[in-house]
Order: structure tokens, then sequence, then C-alpha cells
């Protein structure tokens, strides 16, 4: 297998990333310019928790840098050290497929039970990787 390929869903959360961002950015401006808010008057999270209605865009941007940080570091360790195997670059898909999923429930229903079943799954998915990967050492 080439080591490589653990790089490619490392993309993929780069990209889901991007997407969220590009997607708070346009629901917190628009809401802005709609209802007249000055950008200084929400200088401070908590002064954008208050004056904002949808904040779920910005919530789930910094959600992704939570766990989807252990996912890089253990993408990178597997890499650097010649270690990626089919099972590690199969958690690695899918925990990104469920990031996906969890932006998706986040940025559209809300329902917090559901997002919270994908977020345990795609925890559970790079706890797994750093499991296997204390085995392959």
């Amino acid at each position: 297998m080439t080591r490589e390929l653990i790089v490619w869903p490392m993309i993929a959360q780069v990209l889901l990333t991007a997407v969220v961002w590009v997607r708070m950015y346009v629901v917190r401006v628009g809401e802005m310019r709609r209802r007249g808010i000055r950008p200084q008057s929400i200088a401070t999270s908590r002064a954008i928790a208050s004056a904002l209605d949808d904040t779920a865009p910005a919530d789930n941007f910094r959600n992704l840098f939570e766990v989807p940080v252990l996912f890089f570091a253990v993408c990178l360790v597997l890499l650097g050290l010649d270690l990626v195997t089919m099972p590690q670059l199969a958690l690695a898909w899918a925990f990104v497929v469920l990031r996906c999923a969890h932006s998706f429930v986040q940025l559209t229903s809300n329902r917090v039970m559901h997002r919270f079943k994908i977020y345990v799954l795609g925890t559970l998915c790079v706890f797994a990787m750093w499991v296997v990967l204390a085995f392959q050492l």
C-alpha cells in the first residue's frame, strides 16, 4: 500500500473545514447586514452569541478544530513512520465521512441527538486509529 493515501482523508477534512468556513462567513455577514449590526459591537464570542440568531456555522467551525486535531496528528504519525494500513485508511475515511455528516446535521436541522451519535462514532474512529497505531508500534 502506498503510504501517501492517508493524505487524501486529510485533504478531504481540510476541504470540509473550508466549506464550513465559507458557510460561516456567508451566514454571519448576511445576518449582520440584514440586521444592521456593526462589526465592532460583536468583537467577542460572548457578544456574537447574544447578538446573532444563527451561530451554528461558527459552532461547527470551532468543532472542526477539536477532535480533528487528533485525527491530523495520527495521520501524520502514520505517514511519518510508514505505518499506513488498510484498516487505518478505512478508519480515516470513516472519520471524514462522519465529520461531513456531523457538519451537515449541525448546519441544517441541528438535531442534537443525531449530531451527538455521529460525533461519538467519528471520535471512536480516531481513538481506534490511535489504538491500532499503539499496537503497530
